[in-house]
């Protein structure tokens, strides 16, 4: 039976973060009315001339420069010639055989193996309007505020060879695009997309099968989904004696499956030619100097420092990395609290991030900020309070903009750390359970825990449970 080995390559198009489009002044908000967002140059109206938005650049090349690509001293744009109802133009400005960003690689990781994924080229180009079907019986209505917003498709090499790596090469790029600032990776919104190319080939085989493209898959979940679809469409093809059709698929997601939306076009179809209206760009030696001085630490050196500096196994570091603002954040409440690493980044990665999950609320949504957090985890650590009361704590801070030292104060929560005090409570619940305690004295090693909630049951858990066994086990032979 033929063993069968998938060959996949991804084009992630990213919305570039830009105020205005790539070619004019129009903004870039999501959100807006329909069409109050796109003017004469999107539309393509006669007499206007485009203008290249020299921050799109700018973000192109950052990008470049994190993944150790060539940066191409000369590009030129290209016009991408097409009919499609929300293309006013006619054509699409994009670039062709001059992209601004050339072949690169991003390290991924599966199952705690590293593998490097090529990246052939990152070009940059507009987007196109979006149509909508929902809200009109019949009939399509187009929504062009889309049109001439910058996006930068990256382009991989076929180098992946299963869904799991082609989701984990999607989440890393999707981690770093967001890191560097150049992407706010919503993909509710479209600002992060992903057209797989997929084919199989007998295990052993060098040529490429024919490939089929998925277009405009916008969750990882689908993206795995839609990929394992194709292979399984693919193979039993093959296997049953007929040939693929190269063609681009489209993934629904309702019914799990791939269907065919039109034969696969080449480049020769689009007729690609020089975008007379556009100069090209040259991007000189200071400009990169300048970029490359810019650029931030790295999501995968992050994560390295992370276990090197605060002794954070690698499931807590890959965490507390995952977003820019979260590694912040960590690193805040350390630096602020003086408390132990590990500390922190229980907390953050346990009641912080659930409680921010429940809500649906980003790290910089977050109710409780650095500052509130470290202030708790401080008084946690001096002993001051205990860890069940520490959660009481948080939820109070979650709830108002009070400090941890002013709910402390007010709710007298502050543990009790006063020997004397905790003997006579424990002197009083020995007396009062003498059965308990001879089951305990015969061996029933568990009874010793009934004697520590009593107290600090007694106490409303405010007992310094260190001092409360302590001084059980004295009391308690």
């Amino acid at each position: 039976m033929t063993q069968w080995e998938t060959v996949i390559g991804l084009e992630i198009h990213t919305q570039l973060s830009t105020k205005s489009k790539i070619f004019s002044g129009a903004s870039t908000a999501y959100g807006a009315e329909p069409n109050t967002q796109a003017c004469a140059v999107d539309l393509g109206l006669p007499g206007v001339l485009p203008v290249l938005n020299e921050e799109a650049v700018h973000k192109a090349v950052i990008f470049g420069m994190a993944i150790e690509a060539h940066i191409a001293p000369y590009s030129v744009f290209a016009r991408k010639n097409y009919f499609y109802p929300d293309l006013p133009k006619g054509y699409q400005i994009s670039q062709m055989d001059l992209p601004i960003v050339g072949v690169g690689h991003i390290d991924i990781e599966v199952d705690g193996e590293t593998k490097r994924i090529g990246v052939t080229r990152a070009h940059l180009e507009e987007d196109a309007g979006k149509s909508l079907h929902e809200s009109f019986h019949g009939l399509s209505g187009i929504d062009l505020n889309r049109a001439g917003t910058p996006l930068l498709e990256i382009v991989s090499e076929p180098d992946m060879r299963s869904a799991k790596e082609a989701v984990a090469y999607m989440r890393t790029l999707h981690e770093l695009v967001r890191y560097l600032g150049i992407c706010d990776g919503n993909m509710q919104e479209g600002s992060f997309r992903c057209d797989a190319n997929v084919s199989v080939r007998p295990v052993g085989q060098q040529a490429f099968g024919t490939r089929a493209e998925i277009k405009n898959i916008n969750s990882f979940k689908f993206v795995e989904k839609a990929i394992n679809h194709e292979v399984e469409r693919q193979i039993e093809i093959l296997e049953n004696g007929g040939t693929i059709v190269q063609e681009t698929r489209l993934y629904d997601s309702v019914k799990d499956e791939t269907r065919s939306m039109r034969s696969k076009e080449e480049a020769n179809d689009y007729r690609y030619f020089p975008d007379p209206d556009l100069l090209p760009v040259h991007i000189s030696d200071a400009f990169k100097a300048q970029i490359k001085a810019e650029l931030p630490e790295l999501p995968q050196a992050k994560k390295l420092r992370f276990k090197t500096d605060y002794a954070l196994d690698d499931e807590s570091a890959g965490i507390l990395t995952a977003s820019r603002s979260l590694a912040d954040y960590f690193e805040t409440v350390v630096k602020l609290s003086t408390c132990e690493a590990k500390l922190c980044a229980n907390w953050i990665t346990g009641d912080l991030s659930a409680a921010l999950n429940k809500a649906g609320l980003d790290i910089t949504e977050s109710p409780i900020n650095a500052q509130r957090l470290a202030g708790l985890l401080a008084r946690l650590a001096d002993s001051t309070i205990s860890g069940k009361i520490a959660k009481q704590v948080f939820e109070a801070l979650w709830q108002s903009t009070d400090t941890a030292d002013e709910i402390i104060e007010a709710q007298g929560l502050k543990q009790i750390t006063d020997t004397g005090a905790i003997e006579a409570i424990i002197d009083g619940i020995i007396a009062a359970n003498a059965k308990q305690v001879e089951q305990y004295l015969n061996g029933n090693e568990k009874m010793f825990a009934f004697f520590v909630g009593q107290v600090m049951k007694a106490m409303q858990g405010k007992a310094n449970p260190a001092e409360v066994n302590k001084i059980l086990k004295a009391k308690l032979q």
